[in-house]
């Protein structure tokens, strides 16, 4: 007996490190989730979903036009952050007080963190951004706003086509829509030929006040590192909003949520996602058939969908410059002026949404669950919104509250990187206080 017991004892001992090694000790809900996710992305469906790491630059995708360096990703991290270059405010007070990251930072999962985002005119950050309000000292004229929620920047490496209504962008959506470029707009800025990151972030700097001054970069060794990025530029064209922007947008394009427990459970760490979460996954994938729009590595696509959700200009809170008949609340309509593109806004990325708890493009929304019952139940909340224009993808799904609440689970707890500290400068070369340099904000910040 003996001698049977001690080989069986070892052999077990082998087998169960084999299967610890393998991940091979699967639940009913780790086989269904996978069994749904090879129906979604056939025998290489892994690599369907899995978001690249941040420094693996040719497996991010990218603008050829603006091809990812680390020396522009090193230079955009900095210019992003940099509360120095929000020196074109429309009052003095602001002067260096706003940064790109001002109402896209890190721990609010690169949004606001507050229901509507403020730069210039703004003071505090609080917790999470929650804590920041108007200057009272501001004309509500000068501030910063605008009429529809911040967007996160994270995943955009994933979409050709930026902000709710997609118009900035030369290509994807936007082929052909050359029309729409209105000269002396934003939107004109699409004539540089770029993808929708790129433009953004160039044009993004006019629209938010921030301005490239040589003089601040010189001083604060910027162009030696402009230098570095953008060799094959010429000299007169080296520190402009252009190169700033292409700088940003490659930055940009590597913020990555590629720690969250489902991108790990993907990578065969079965034990990072709950059991509720991973049947919030199936479910996902599966019965609620949230992948014909939420799909790929961020879980996201280049559609325009109407799902009659609330304006901003119908938050419950005080909101600033968000008059009714505002435009962007035609959504994708409000840049091509087609009538069959009303109300329609693109489909968002789904990673950290817990971490800015506001959802839907008017931020009518205050958790993830509720949204997930409002799509479950099909009915909107709009009144503007007429029935005809509701997306066909907005119908009953005919979840019971405990798949409702599974759902929810997977989005708010395994789509979550709370690593994303990764992607902040340990300091500026300025020295200065970011996201927000305002007298409030540097106390909240603890930084002089």
């Amino acid at each position: 007996m003996k001698k049977t017991l001690l080989p069986l004892a070892i052999l077990m001992t082998l087998f169960f490190n084999a299967c610890q090694e393998d991940n091979a000790f699967l639940t009913d809900y780790d086989d269904q989730l996978a069994q749904n996710l090879r129906l979604l992305g056939g025998t290489d469906w892994r690599d369907q979903f899995t978001l690249p790491d941040s420094d693996n630059y040719s497996a991010i995708p990218q603008d050829p036009l603006n091809p990812i360096s680390a020396e522009k990703v090193a230079l955009g991290q900095l210019l992003y952050h940099e509360t120095g270059l929000g020196s074109a405010p429309e009052d003095n007070k602001g002067m260096g007080s706003y940064s790109c990251a001002s109402c896209h930072f890190a721990e609010a999962g690169f949004q606001a963190g507050r229901w509507q985002g403020i730069g210039e005119g703004g003071m505090g950050l609080g917790v999470n951004g929650a804590a920041r309000v108007k200057d009272p000292d501001y004309a509500i004229a000068d501030i910063d706003v605008q009429p529809i929620r911040t967007p996160t920047v994270l995943n955009v490496a994933y979409q050709r086509n930026m902000l709710w209504n997609g118009q900035f962008g030369a290509t994807g959506s936007n082929s052909g829509t050359e029309a729409f470029w209105t000269p002396n707009t934003p939107k004109a800025v699409n004539h540089l030929g770029y993808e929708g990151v790129e433009i953004q972030a160039i044009a993004g700097q006019d629209v938010h006040r921030l301005e490239i001054d040589t003089n601040f970069l010189r001083q604060y060794n910027y162009m030696g590192m402009f230098d570095a990025a953008f060799p094959n530029f010429a000299k007169a064209e080296r520190y402009t909003a252009e190169t700033a922007g292409l700088a940003i947008a490659a930055y940009e394009r590597t913020l990555l949520p590629n720690q969250a427990p489902f991108q790990r459970w993907l990578k065969g760490e079965t034990e990072a996602m709950s059991e509720i979460e991973k049947q919030g996954a199936s479910l996902f994938f599966g019965k609620a058939s949230c992948a014909p729009c939420h799909s790929g590595p961020a879980l996201s696509s280049e559609a325009f969908h109407a799902f009659g959700m609330n304006d901003l200009s119908q938050h419950e809170q005080q909101t600033f410059k968000t008059p009714t008949n505002d435009p962007s609340n035609l959504g994708r309509g409000s840049f091509t002026g087609r009538t069959e593109d009303n109300y329609k806004f693109k489909v968002p990325q789904l990673y950290n949404l817990y971490d800015s708890p506001f959802y839907g493009h008017g931020a009518s929304f205050n958790n993830i669950r509720e949204v997930v019952a409002y799509k479950n139940n099909g009915q909107k909340e709009n009144e503007r919104v007429p029935t005809a224009a509701l997306s066909g993808e907005f119908r009953n799904l005919g979840l019971s509250d405990g798949e409702v609440d599974a759902i929810a689970a997977f989005l708010e707890n395994a789509l979550r990187d709370d690593q994303l500290s990764r992607y902040l400068p340990p300091n500026l070369p300025s020295g200065n206080c970011f996201p927000t340099a305002d007298v409030v904000s540097k106390a909240d910040l603890g930084c002089n």
